[in-house]
Order: C-alpha cells, then structure tokens, then sequence
C-alpha cells in the first residue's frame, strides 16, 4: 500500500456567495420604511496550511476534490447572511504548488505558512447596500458570486540540510540508521528504498536534517530507475555526500567510475553544481571493502573532495562524518544572512490596463472580457429588468460602450459578455454618451421610450393644467421616483384646439 506520495493534482472549489436580500421595511405607521434587504454571506475558501507533522501528500492522492461551504443568502431587517466556513487542508513543509499551466505560483517553507488555493465567491449586495440619493429604494439586489475552482499541482520538495545519493545497494538506508533515528526499510536487493527517508541528526550543538534518496542508476536522467523522480528532494540541500560501495560484486563497477556515474546524472538533471560534495567510502568492514577504499582514497582526494571511508554495520568513522556534515552546516548558517522564507508569485496588473478587453469577431459580433466586466455579470439577475439597467450604467460607466462604439458596434450588435457556461449574449443598444448621437435610427436615453414621444411632454408650469387636487397627487407620486426629475404629463386639448 502506498504511503508516501509526492506529487498530486488538487480540483480546489470555493464556497459560492449567498444572493442579495431585496426586502422593504414594514411597520405599522410607517409604510415606506425603506429598503432594509441584507447583503449575502461570503463563501468559503480553500486554504493550503503548513503543518510540519505532515510528511506525505497522501490525503489528496486518495481525495483530490475538495470543496469549502457556501455563504447564504442576507435576510431582511438589515441582517447579513453568514459566511461560508473555510477549508483548511495541511501539506508538508516544503510543498511547491503549480497551476493548470505548470508555472509556479508558491513554494510553502515553514510551519504555519498559509496559502489561499480557491477564494470563496463575494456576497451579492442587497437593496439596502445599493440604494442612493438616486435609487432610493431598489427592487433588486446582486447575486452571490461563484467560488473560484482551481486544478492545481502539489509538488512535495523535502526540506533537509544533507542528501544521500549512490547507486541502488550502496548502503544508504543503512547509513541514515545508523547516524539517526529514521527506520528505513533495509534489505539486500536493488531498489529496496522506494521513497525518500528523512533522519534527524545530532553532532555536538548542531542539529540537522539528512535525507536518503532513493537509488540513481545510469540513464536516470531519462528515466530510469527512480532517482530521478525524487531528486527534487535534494533541491534545498547545502550538501550532497556520495555513498560509494567499495565491496560491490559487479565486475564493470568500482567507487571512481560510480562517483563520476553519478555525477554526470545530476549535471544533467542541472541545478546542483553549486552544492558542496562530500564522500563516504562505504562498507569498509568488509576485507575487500577495506582495499577498495584505500585504493581510491587518494584519487578521489587528489580531486578536490573529503574523503571519509566508514561502515555503517560496524559504525567505523561515522562519527568524523558527521562532524564533517556539521561543519558544513555551521557555515552555511552563519553565511545566511537571510532565512529561506515562503515565495508567492505575484503578478501585478498593468497600469494602462482597462479591466476589459473588446473584440471584434469575424462575424460582427463582439466580445467583451475582462474579470470585473464577467463579475458583474454573475452577479445580475437578468430576470429583473431594474438589475439589468443597473448592469447596464456600471458597463457604461466603466467605458464598455465608448470602446464597442470605437471598435465598430451599431445599434443591435451582437455582444459576448463572459465565456463558457457564464457567457451572456445580447444585442446592443447605445445610449449617448457611447456616441449613438452619430449612429442612425430612432435611439433615446436609457429610461426613456421613444413611443412615448407624442403622448407625453414635459411642463414647467402645471398650474394651468391641472387642479390643486391633482397636482398634489402627481407631485407625491413623482417624488417616490427619484428616476423623474420633472412632472411627466399628458397632452390635453382644450376647446379652441390649443396643446397645453
């Protein structure tokens, strides 16, 4: 059964916002108490937390979905609906994480870092939020927005301080075990380590951390055997100790030509060529071992490297490798003059950028993208024609008509807002300001109806109209609408055929 999994693909769903709330107070003696509708709860995240008791990215091998709650919708009274509960999920200390693009967009270092894979949808407003001296009382609210749904990769990169490399049998395991107290599996055929050990090492005051990875063979660098697909555990290391077999049976290998085997495997894996190279002439207990490791002792040195021949059954020399690993550890410490800390990419938004983006399409239609524009549009309800105009201003107000007017766009184009299952489709119609003053055809302001035109005039003066009754009654009403600035009222005739 497996156990230990590095790399693995997280479908990350946030919760979606509640709706907006569209209510109107009520109470006795007040009947236009006003609009009292409550905004909607926000939707729960999807949140990578580190954990430094987690080892293993196994949990999202086995559940690779995962989704937070959603938010709910506002209530009346001015209450607001509750938010979603975020989703908190532990990974290892070390953990990269990659977008569905495969560039890197975090890389977790320390226990506790957090990072936000999917954010929950916003509320909708409700009527109260977006009432005005305008809009006094609104008929509509904003729905909630959907959460945002990630597909992410999950990269575990072990955070240790040395890494064991050799070839398969070299006595790797066997060593960790000895220098720590890491339990690795330990037998006497090829491959047996299968995952990355991880063992806690003490030398004097200096504490540090050693990983055993797994074996590399010839051709690793294009797939074979399994040290390639861990070698990014030795990434973070500041040192790498070559564990070279001096009592190997194989006839065409000896400790010289595994060492440069080996490192002509990491060139190529590149990365690593600043990382200082340690080696541990192993098995030395053994009559042949013992030869082979005074034989090459001195070429090995001649090359610019420390040598330290060891056993780990008897434990011979163990303790000057250690100190050795130390040493090198100390230095690298007291050199840093900055902690390795966590690194989000961030990637700012330009400063000439609209927020939108108009295309013009091969077959006349338009499309408009953008994330605010494509926002808004979620959170319409296009079932009411007052949430409509209101999208309708915000379009216009940004300068989505102004462009579709440059771009070419005439009285009932067909415009794309959005893409996929959120896409809306309509066709447009300008209004002044978007320059329709130039286009043909019989085109007024939004709010206004051109059929109206010859039933309806504006007055300065209604006196001579109409009585004191009804003028009072047709003032009342026009004040509730705060969309008329002036009295709308009919033509009338009087008996010598004039128009008032």
């Amino acid at each position: 059964m497996t156990t230990f999994v590095d790399r693995v693909t997280l479908y990350a769903t946030a919760g979606r916002g509640g709706d907006g709330c569209v209510s109107v107070k009520r109470e006795k003696f007040k009947p236009l108490g006003g609009p009292d509708g409550g905004n909607g709860g926000r939707g729960g995240g999807v949140v990578l937390i580190v954990d430094s008791s987690i080892t293993t990215l196994l949990d999202f091998h086995h559940s690779p979905h995962r989704k937070a709650t959603s938010g709910h919708q506002g209530y009346g009274n001015r209450k607001d609906g509750y938010q979603g509960e975020d989703l908190i999920l532990s990974v290892p200390n070390g953990t990269v994480i990659f977008d569905s693009n495969g560039e890197q967009i975090a890389d977790l270092i320390g226990n506790g870092t957090v990072f936000i894979a999917a954010q929950g949808g916003h509320g909708g407003l409700g009527n109260l939020a977006l009432a005005s001296s305008k809009r006094r009382a609104p008929g509509f609210a904003l729905l909630g927005e959907p959460g945002e749904e990630r597909t992410l990769l999950l990269e575990l990169k072990s955070v240790a301080d040395i890494a064991l490399v050799g070839y398969p049998s070299s006595g790797k395991s066997s060593l960790i075990a000895a220098i720590s107290a890491a339990r690795p599996k330990i037998a006497d055929y090829p491959f047996t380590t299968l995952v990355p050990n991880l063992g806690v090492v003490q030398a004097g005051e200096t504490r540090f951390t050693v990983a055993d990875v797994p074996g590399l063979i010839p051709g690793a660098s294009q797939g074979k055997g399994l040290g390639l697909e861990f070698l990014r555990h030795v990434e973070r290391c500041v040192a790498l100790v070559h564990v070279l077999d001096c009592a190997t049976l194989e006839t065409d290998r000896n400790p010289v030509r595994d060492f440069e085997t080996i490192e002509n495997e990491l060139a190529i894996y590149g990365g690593l060529q600043d990382r200082v190279r340690i080696i541990a002439l192993n098995k030395i207990d053994l009559p042949d071992g013992q030869s082979m490791a005074d034989m090459v002792a001195d070429e090995l040195g001649q090359k610019g490297y420390e040598v330290y021949p060891v056993s780990a059954a008897s434990r011979a020399g163990l303790q000057e490798l250690k100190y050795a690993m130390a040493r090198l550890i100390q230095r690298d410490r007291a050199a840093a003059t900055v902690q390795e800390r966590t690194r989000i990419v961030l990637r700012p938004v330009a400063v000439d950028d609209s927020g939108f983006l108009v295309k013009a399409n091969a077959d006349g239609s338009f499309t408009v993208r953008g994330k605010k524009v494509e926002r808004w549009v979620r959170q319409t309800n296009f079932k009411n024609a007052e949430a409509i105009g209101y999208l309708a201003d915000r379009l216009a107000q940004l300068g989505v008509e102004r462009e579709l007017f440059k771009k070419g766009a005439v009285a009932g184009s067909e415009v794309r807002i959005g893409d996929g299952a959120t896409e809306v489709i309509f066709d447009w119609e300008p209004t002044i300001e978007a320059g329709a003053e130039q286009l043909a055809g019989h085109l007024h302001r939004r709010g206004e109806d051109s059929r109206l035109e010859s039933t309806w005039v504006q007055v300065e003066r209604v006196e001579d109209v109409l009585s004191d009754e009804e003028i009072a009654r047709q003032w009342e009403y026009n004040v509730s609408d705060p969309h008329t600035p002036k009295l709308s009222l009919p033509i009338i005739d009087d008996s010598d055929g004039d128009t008032k």
